[in-house]
């Protein structure tokens, strides 16, 4: 799909997301914005912007995941934009780090989602396009624009051409309920979750299963799978209690740990993941989706000022 390239329109990427910007503006059908990186001895770096941009529709890809070095790349890509007269410069962040942390949920912890938000508004920022924020509130960090895109656009013609007979959606912590019971009313399907208990984070002390999965096609569905533990042991309590298959789709593959291990020794058939994080290690049990089509159209439609809400489909 070529979508036709405005000049006025430039992608560039981090270095983090190159891999998907160039999908990205492919699709758009514009080249990839020049960029270059200098690394100093001691660490520091400095991008720059190797094509005018002044005037430009900048819309700059990079992701957030560990290292803190990747967000802090695109902070000082937005600033450079900025400094370099560009029209708008939109942060292009299909995946959102730090979004875990939107709320005290004990004393004397940061709020670091809201922080990254006043970082990029600090440095220019003047629209943010993401997929799948850990928590919807995040949008209300920002006093920018905030397209939020759905892994649901990706994933439901998925679910449709597997034509699975008997398909029931899970929840794997009571946390998710609301996204897992939009795709369950979507397919006029059950939804049953599970109610976990943890001793910290990253490690479960306890998991009960709310609902009937013997015989059904289990489909779990979260944000994003990190070290694998609750997916993990979701699928293998599914299949122990009858389920005839257990499939998890989670837009952002962290996959941190003994992630791939787990993955690789549990009951899943498989577990879906989008391109919005690159896999450190292959998998046969693991399928990547592109994000690419999805981001480049939304690019397109922001760029003429069209309505996207055709893509929140949830």
């Amino acid at each position: 799909m070529e979508l036709g390239s405005p000049s006025n329109v430039k992608i560039f990427s981090g270095t983090a997301s190159k891999y998907l910007a160039k999908e990205i503006a492919e699709c758009y059908g514009t080249p990839l914005g020049q960029t270059a990186l200098l690394q100093f001895s001691d660490g520091e770096f400095q991008p720059s912007f190797e094509e005018t941009v002044r005037g430009s529709d900048v819309f700059i890809v990079q992701s957030t995941l560990p290292p803190s070095d990747n967000l802090f790349e695109l902070l000082l890509m937005i600033d450079a934009a900025k400094r370099a007269s560009a029209r708008q410069i939109v942060a292009v962040m299909p995946y959102f780090g730090f979004a875990r942390q939107d709320r005290k949920d004990k004393p004397r912890v940061s709020i670091g989602a809201k922080l990254i938000a006043n970082l990029l508004t600090a440095a220019g920022v003047t629209r943010i396009m993401t997929m799948d924020l850990h928590a919807d509130q995040i949008q209300g960090f920002f006093d920018v624009p905030v397209d939020h895109l759905f892994a649901s656009a990706i994933f439901l013609p998925y679910i449709k051409s597997l034509n699975l007979e008997n398909v029931t959606f899970a929840s794997p912590d009571t946390g998710g309920t609301r996204r897992a019971g939009a795709y369950a009313k979507h397919f006029n399907a059950e939804m049953v979750i599970c109610y976990k208990q943890r001793k910290k984070a990253n490690v479960i002390e306890s998991m009960t299963l709310i609902g009937d999965v013997a015989g059904k096609d289990v489909i779990l569905i979260d944000d994003l799978v990190d070290t694998a533990g609750t997916i993990t042991a979701a699928a293998n309590m599914m299949v122990e209690k009858g389920a005839k298959s257990v499939r998890a789709m989670c837009p952002h593959p962290v996959l941190s740990g003994k992630a791939y291990e787990r993955i690789n020794n549990s009951a899943l058939t498989e577990l879906v993941v989008c391109n919005t994080i690159p896999l450190k290690q292959e998998s046969d049990k693991i399928k990547v989706l592109s994000v690419a089509e999805l981001f480049a159209d939304v690019i397109h439609k922001v760029f003429n000022h069209e309505s996207i809400s055709s893509h929140f489909i949830f």
